[in-house]
């Protein structure tokens, strides 16, 4: 049985803006801090917010 490599597995997928990733997951904009396109970072006041909710 022979495994994709993970350069293999990264061609084979369509990238999808960081913005719309975020918004499936129900993370609002405003905890986002975007480096370019495709990724990001999520500020830590977000678990913060959840765990009061």
């Amino acid at each position: 049985m022979s495994y994709k490599s993970d350069i293999e597995i990264a061609q084979a997928t369509t990238m999808q803006h960081i913005s719309a990733i975020a918004q499936k997951l129900g993370v609002d904009e405003k905890y986002l801090e975007q480096y370019g396109n495709y990724k990001a970072k999520i500020d830590y006041a977000l678990k913060a917010s959840l765990m009061a909710s």
